[in-house]
């Protein structure tokens, strides 16, 4: 596994991470995964209060040396008043099992509640040692911005936000640009494109990854996770259902991509919609959805953690 520095500390993460959105309906085996890719190098996990995976990653990290793991969480945008902070901090550690959460972002801009109030807050728990870095998740160039300035000591070192082959909204953004010149990482979350890199076989990126692949003796998948690696400052962080599934993610930084690889890829026109399409500005202005989406996947997570114990 390749590692790559994450922040001003030289503190080293994985090159690929593992995320959890969207885990939970087979616990059991995606506990196996997650502990395989633990085993075999892989240092960077990410969750969500909002996933109800918490308690899945407290359950596949207990047993391990702490200290060799870098575990992310985000509070919902819902908790983001400075004491809903605090508290769904507090529950997130329990729900992890550790006593410090290594990378703790805001989910989703809320632009109802100031931001200086909730980065405010952030900086409390900094302060605290509870949590070790400040991050956020998608975030525009402008509400980086604002969110920065809101802070007294601290810097925002990674969004994290919707990227893949097909997905690549961010660079029209010029959000890439400047999170390399102010050293904030990017956390890619479905690098893989919801799976569309597995179902779709017309367009011509998928024509560009076979190709490539093929050259590399790889899958299609392992070229398309590479190329974010290739980046730079991109850490992609595919989830994984199962072991057979994890083994190839993990693989996928054991190859290079050459030159005229990555401006095959760079060059191909088919782009698709992020995550929330056209509603992403809905988004950020209330965030009631936020609330019935984390108590849902809570619902669903005592549910199907009673067969792991989860925490």
């Amino acid at each position: 596994m390749q590692y790559v520095k994450f922040d001003h500390a030289n503190e080293k993460v994985s090159a690929i991470g593992v995320g959890t959105w969207k885990l939970g309906k087979n616990p059991k085996a995606e506990l196996q995964a997650l502990r395989y890719a633990i085993s075999n190098g892989v240092n960077f996990i990410d969750t969500a209060e909002m996933y109800g995976t918490e308690g899945l990653v407290g359950s596949a990290i207990e047993g391990t040396d702490r200290k060799s793991l870098f575990i992310a969480t985000k509070v919902s945008p819902h908790n983001f008043h400075y004491s809903d902070v605090m508290r769904a901090c507090e529950a997130s550690l329990s729900r992890l099992g550790t006593d410090y959460i290594d990378l703790y972002q805001l989910h989703w801009p809320n632009h109802s509640i100031p931001i200086s109030e909730t980065m405010s807050a952030m900086e409390k728990l900094a302060d605290e040692g509870k949590i070790k870095h400040i991050g956020v998740s998608n975030f525009s160039v402008g509400e980086l911005q604002e969110a920065q300035a809101a802070m007294k000591e601290h810097k925002i070192v990674s969004n994290q936000v919707e990227y893949s082959v097909f997905v690549r909204s961010i660079e029209k953004e010029g959000l890439p640009e400047y999170c390399r010149k102010n050293d904030i990482a990017i956390i890619a979350y479905s690098p893989l494109a919801r799976g569309l890199i597995s179902k779709d076989s017309d367009s011509k990126i998928s024509e560009a990854l076979e190709s490539i692949a093929k050259k590399h003796k790889v899958s299609a998948a392992q070229v398309a996770l590479n190329w974010l690696v290739s980046k730079g400052n991109v850490i992609p962080i595919p989830k994984a259902s199962s072991t057979e599934h994890m083994k190839e993610n993990v693989a996928s930084t054991e190859f290079t991509l050459d030159a005229s690889d990555i401006a095959e890829i760079d060059g191909t026109a088919n782009r698709r919609r992020p995550i929330g399409g056209v509603f992403r500005p809905l988004l950020k202005k209330n965030a009631a959805w936020s609330r019935i989406m984390t108590k849902m996947n809570s619902k669903n997570a005592k549910t199907n953690g009673a067969e792991i114990g989860e925490k």
